[in-house]
C-alpha cells in the first residue's frame, strides 16, 4: 500500500476481528492515517471463527491491544464478553468497536453515525421515506435505530432461517420508538410487495460482497428509476445491486463511505485525534482498485 513504518515494542496495536477478513481494506486506511498524523499505531486484521471468540477477546487484555473493530459475524456476540456498553451500543445492541482502557474493555457502535451521515451527505432525509432493509444483524441494527430515529417508516427483511432476527428486532425499534415496524421473510414474493411503495432500499446483508460478487439480493425487475438503493457492502465498490440499480435509473450509494465514515468514528476513540478523512478514503479507495 506504499506505507512502511518500523514497528517496535512500543507500537500501538488496533484492529479487525471478523470471519472472513481476507477482503478488508479497513487495514489501509487506517495505517494511512496514523502514518499520516505520524502516530506511532498498526492495524492489523485478525481472523476469528465464531468458537473463537471469547479467546480472541481474552487476547485483546493479554496483547495489550489498543482497540479492535468487529465485523462480521461477531458484532452481536461480543457484547456479553466486554466490560461496559456505550449508551448507543446497548440501545443497538450491536457492538462494531472495542476501546481497551488498561484492561477494561468498552463497546461502541458507529456504524449507525457512519450510516446516517452518508444518506444526509447524499441530500435524502430519511424522515417520512417508505425504507426495505435487508437484513437484521449487527450492521442492520444500527441501521434500523438510525432511521427509526429520523423518523423513517421501516420494513425488515430477513432470510427464512434467521426470521426470529429481523422479528425481535423490529419489536424493540418498535418498543423504542413507538412506531410500527414490520418484519418479513426475504423472498421474492415478500420483495416485490414492499418495493412497490418504498422510497429507499438497504442492502445491510453480506449478499454480493467480494467474492461472490454476481450475487443479488433483489431481481433487477423490482429497481425502479424513484428508488435509492443503499448498498452497504464495500467491496466491490459497485456491486451487482448497485450496478443493476444504475441500469434501472435509480440514485445508488455504495458502502465505501459509511466504511470510512464508522472507520473514522472508531479512529478517534482510539487515538482521541481528528481523524483525516480525506487521506482515509483515498487509502480505501486504493486498495479497492489493487
Amino acid at each position: 500500500m506504499g506505507i512502511i513504518k518500523e514497528i517496535t515494542g512500543k507500537t500501538k496495536i488496533c484492529g479487525l476481528i471478523g470471519d472472513p477478513v481476507a477482503h478488508t481494506i479497513s487495514p489501509a486506511m487506517h495505517n494511512a492515517a496514523f502514518v499520516s498524523l505520524g502516530l506511532d499505531y498498526v492495524y492489523v486484521p485478525f481472523p476469528v471463527k465464531p468458537n473463537d471468540l471469547s479467546k480472541a477477546i481474552d487476547g485483546i487484555r493479554a496483547f495489550n491491544i489498543c482497540g479492535l473493530n468487529v465485523t462480521i459475524p461477531h458484532k452481536v456476540a461480543v457484547i456479553p464478553l466486554l466490560d461496559s456498553l456505550d449508551s448507543l451500543a446497548e440501545q443497538i445492541g450491536a457492538v462494531n468497536t472495542i476501546v481497551n482502557d488498561n484492561g477494561k474493555l468498552k463497546g461502541y457502535n458507529t456504524d449507525a453515525l457512519g450510516f446516517l451521515q452518508v444518506l444526509l451527505k447524499n441530500g435524502i432525509e430519511p424522515k417520512g421515506k417508505q425504507v426495505v432493509l435487508l437484513g437484521a444483524g449487527g450492521a442492520a441494527r444500527a441501521i434500523s435505530f438510525a432511521l427509526a430515529d429520523h423518523g423513517a417508516e421501516l420494513t425488515i427483511l430477513n432470510r427464512k432461517q434467521e426470521l426470529d432476527w429481523a422479528v425481535a428486532l423490529a419489536a424493540q425499534v418498535s418498543k423504542t420508538y413507538g412506531e410500527e415496524i414490520n418484519a418479513m421473510e426475504l423472498d421474492s414474493i415478500n420483495l416485490q410487495k414492499v418495493l412497490a411503495g418504498a422510497d429507499i432500499l438497504v442492502n445491510a446483508t453480506s449478499v454480493g460482497m467480494s467474492p461472490h460478487i454476481e450475487e443479488t439480493p433483489v431481481t433487477a425487475g423490482l429497481l425502479k428509476p424513484c428508488l435509492v438503493v443503499y448498498d452497504i457492502v464495500y467491496n466491490p465498490a459497485e456491486t451487482r445491486l448497485l450496478r443493476e440499480a444504475r441500469q434501472a435509473g435509480a440514485q445508488k450509494i455504495g458502502g465505501l463511505d459509511m466504511l470510512v465514515g464508522q472507520g473514522a468514528a472508531a479512529f478517534e476513540l482510539w487515538t482521541g485525534q481528528k481523524a483525516p478523512i480525506d487521506i482515509m478514503k483515498q487509502a480505501a479507495i486504493k486498495a479497492l482498485q489493487e
